[in-house]
């Protein structure tokens, strides 16, 4: 899976209850619950702040009694990658698709991609999903390996967050439940 360490700048202020703090403890506290768990454009999700290196001098803005500080900070992100194989435990499945948990992400799968069958039908007593020719089913908790096909970035108002949004396909050879890829194929019959 892509996941890159990334160096960024940004400020962060230290306000006047924080003074005679260590300044990267206060820093580091501010970058996570600014930066951990949010959508960035050009890095993909944050899964965390590591570190960060605060510089000494701070600047003061008239009214406000805090010192705003330089800092170098490195992130942890996940960014998927379109055509990229990824294995991941479906985590929920419904009438329309299912959710697939890739590693700090979901992932959708549009019902027509569950498997390579004419006909997959849903079954909602159990949440899973079963192929009408081989009788091959899929639910919540299975593991799956799916190929990425769309990776996208969304808001869904104005005024919220950046989304990423994934799309994945198990209809592939090589795809699909990871008991199903184990299974023997019958041998060709030599003539």
């Amino acid at each position: 899976m892509p996941f890159r360490l990334v160096e960024a700048e940004d400020y962060v202020r230290i306000p006047p209850t924080e003074f005679g703090k260590p300044l990267e403890d206060i820093a580091l506290q501010q970058l996570k619950s600014r930066y951990e768990g949010r959508v960035l454009r050009e890095v993909g999700y944050v899964v965390a702040v590591l570190k960060a290196e605060v510089g000494r001098e701070g600047k003061i803005v008239f009214g406000d009694g805090g010192t705003y500080h330089k800092a170098v900070f490195t992130m942890l992100t996940y960014m998927p990658l379109d055509g990229e194989v990824v294995e991941g435990v479906v985590e929920n499945v419904r009438e329309m698709g299912m959710l697939v948990r890739i590693g700090p992400i979901l992932g959708f799968i549009n019902k027509i991609h569950v498997m390579d069958e004419p006909n997959i039908f849903f079954d909602a007593s159990t949440k899973s999903y079963i192929g009408e020719r081989t009788k091959r089913k899929v639910s919540a908790g299975d593991v799956v390996r799916a190929r990425i096909t769309g990776v996208s970035f969304t808001t869904p108002r104005e005024g919220t967050d950046l989304l990423l949004r994934v799309t994945l396909t198990m209809r592939m050879p090589g795809m699909g439940k990871l008991e199903w890829l184990r299974e023997k194929k019958p041998a060709a019959k030599k003539t």
